[in-house]
């Protein structure tokens, strides 16, 4: 799994449209990546998360690709369905 993640990451670094937006708002975009990884060390797919949420695939979709203005709760019931939880720190 760790070599698929590796592949996985290594494609999206590749990729000129997955950067866009970086440098507007990092900390979102950094977010986005924590929430794939999160996902893929589950060994879930979109769908699976989607159906725990109670939502769609485009949705978590969504979230996983720098998403704005999401609920802290969504962020939580992510972690959750991934087996995770959710640290805020503030700086």
């Amino acid at each position: 799994m760790f070599v698929q993640n590796v592949f996985y990451f290594c494609n999206l670094c590749t990729n000129v449209s997955f950067w866009s937006g970086y440098d507007e708002r990092p900390e979102t975009f950094k977010l986005g990546i924590l929430l794939k990884q999160a996902r893929l060390e589950a060994g879930l797919i979109q769908e699976q998360i989607a159906k725990r949420l109670k939502t769609t695939k485009s949705v978590v979709s969504h979230m996983g690709n720098h998403a704005t203005d999401i609920r802290l709760s969504t962020y939580e019931k992510f972690a959750k369905a991934v087996g995770r939880k959710i640290h805020v720190t503030l700086r």
